[in-house]
């Protein structure tokens, strides 16, 4: 039993990784309707220039300040670029030139820093300590307490201040939003810098974990079964899924994996989407919405 519990809360801690790459979609789709799929290069462009930056002789303060104000900066270029020119277009058109941004980021990075692999130490310690003889790991606690500081925050934001509030409305109509005075350019710049901070802890927690290389942007696959079982409107959602499918891929690989000959966490996140998608389309936490005509 003791073993059985130290694979789920591996899991959860794990799901609570996914999750900070989730937020970055659920954040950006709150706000445009639209599921951005550079948010993984966004994560792997800001760890990559944080690491080559130390590398460089700077300290961590001052190579965050660095990439704080990166990310801000590729917010408005995001803006002015890619979103401006296609107000009111159709969502796959949108869909798709994210998928180009990814790239461009993907080989921008390369053309700054090359393709080397790197090691990032944020001297968080990874030792591992017991409680109640279930094995926990350090670093992954303190992955769960920055991915909770982030969710109140964010929930806050949304909740509380009026630039959360008109991110509602102009994900619902573009033109609509702006008839009523809400300045749709500031409103997009603002969730692109918000989350271009969340891809900023996401890719320094991950590369922390798994090191910093181009892998680091297939985590935005992971991301994607997170978001259809929380909701791809729901910050809530976005952790609930990843605790979900963190913890399921663990207790999956551990137990049916023997059966079907390992591998299992591969594919098995995405078969239990599957199952959501058919049973509760919306997710747990995802806003139902309801066309009149």
């Amino acid at each position: 039993m003791t073993f059985f519990f130290e694979v789920l809360i591996a899991g959860l801690l794990t799901g609570v990784m996914y999750s900070l790459v989730a937020l970055g979609l659920v954040l950006i789709f709150k706000a445009s309707g639209i599921l951005n799929m550079s948010q993984g290069a966004m994560a792997l462009f800001a760890a990559l220039t944080f690491v080559s930056l130390l590398e460089m002789g700077l300290n961590y303060w001052l190579a965050l300040v660095i990439i704080l104000v990166m990310m801000v900066a590729h917010a408005f270029i995001v803006e002015r670029v890619v979103l401006r020119p296609l107000v009111n277009q159709p969502l796959i058109t949108l869909f798709m030139v994210t998928i180009g941004w990814a790239y461009f980021l993907e080989g921008f990075a390369q053309f700054l820093w090359g393709t080397v692999a790197h090691n990032l130490e944020l001297g968080i310690p990874d030792d591992a300590f017991f409680v109640m003889d279930v094995m926990i790991s350090q670093f992954d606690i303190v992955a769960a307490v920055v991915a909770a500081v982030l969710v109140t925050v964010l929930a806050v934001f949304f909740n509380k201040t009026r630039v959360g509030l008109a991110l509602r409305a102009v994900a619902d109509d573009h033109q609509g939003a702006m008839s009523v005075g809400i300045p749709l350019r500031h409103v997009w710049v603002a969730v692109w810098i918000v989350a271009g901070i969340v891809a900023i802890v996401a890719g320094l927690m991950w590369g922390a974990r798994i090191g910093i290389s181009f892998a680091l942007i297939t985590l935005i696959l992971k991301a994607f079964p997170v978001i259809i079982l929380g909701g791809f409107t729901s910050i809530t959602g976005a952790v609930v899924g990843g605790l979900i499918i963190g913890a399921s891929e663990k207790v999956a690989e551990v137990y049916l994996g023997p059966f079907v000959g390992g591998g299992i966490e591969n594919f098995f996140p995405y078969l239990l989407a599957l199952i959501f998608l058919l049973i509760l389309p919306n997710g747990l936490f995802g806003d139902v919405h309801i066309d009149r005509v």
